[in-house]
């Protein structure tokens, strides 16, 4: 199973590899497809030798081998997380189709969740896309079924709908349809989780900020990466926190 294992994060590591291209790519609304991957500075195109996923930015110690200027530390964390979430959706869920569709889902947030932060956009060609495919697996294939995903889609999104509406453009348009694909991949029990969860690590990274950084309460915080970081430990704990709030003595 360690060798299953290994070859699981290898297989997350060559796709975070084509993610790094997506979140490059895909907010100046460039084909992921074509040119070949090359230097961002000085277009040269990049060997095979050169875009092994982790082991070539450590070998080239984080620099394009032909004009050295430095290659951002993101290319290897979203390799490394990407393999390390495959990883352990393997260990926890299984070798099954099930996790197939939830390591689609997890590239899926890491995608968005850094497009998010560098940009404050969330790509349509993502979470649309994302929404119809989530409820056609959870018809056939994933636990949460039809109808938990179609009421998971429908109250997430129409939650921060409303909050949108009554907020007056304090929730976007982008933050709606992610939520709503998520509940299309995990259901209303989870969608409801996700805000949950969502909501507290904003508010206390929120605080955090204000804290250390002075920023104001005006100050625009991207909502996307609370959304993935509340859905995957939903995916990942929703029993044990259901069950360890239910256990809770609150009289």
């Amino acid at each position: 199973m360690l060798l299953t294992y290994l070859f699981i994060f290898i297989i997350g590591a060559v796709i975070g590899s084509f993610l790094n291209v997506c979140i490059h790519r895909l907010p100046a609304e460039q084909s992921i497809v074509t040119p070949a991957s090359h230097c961002p500075h000085c277009n040269k195109y990049i060997k095979f030798y050169d875009n092994i996923p982790i082991l070539s930015f450590l070998l080239l110690r984080g620099r394009c081998r032909y004009c050295s200027v430095s290659i951002s530390v993101q290319y290897l964390l979203v390799e490394l997380i990407n393999g390390a979430g495959y990883t352990v959706i393997a260990w926890k869920l299984g070798l099954n189709t099930d996790s197939a569709f939830y390591a689609l889902l997890f590239s899926s947030l890491l995608v968005i969740s850094v497009i998010d932060l560098y940009h404050q956009i969330i790509p349509d060609v993502i979470t649309i896309p994302g929404i119809i495919i989530g409820l056609i697996a959870s018809a056939f294939i994933l636990p949460s079924g039809i109808k938990g995903a179609i009421f998971g889609t429908l109250l997430g999104g129409g939650i921060f709908f409303v909050i949108a509406v009554v907020s007056r453009g304090g929730m976007g348009g982008g933050d709606i349809k992610l939520i709503a694909m998520i509940g299309s991949f995990l259901g209303l029990t989870d969608v409801l989780l996700t805000i949950i969860l969502s909501s507290f690590i904003g508010s206390v990274v929120g605080v955090f900020m204000m804290i250390a950084f002075g920023k104001g309460r005006k100050y625009k915080i991207p909502f996307g990466p609370f959304l993935s970081i509340g859905g995957i430990i939903s995916l990942f704990f929703k029993t044990k926190i259901i069950e360890w709030y239910l256990g809770m003595d609150l009289w």
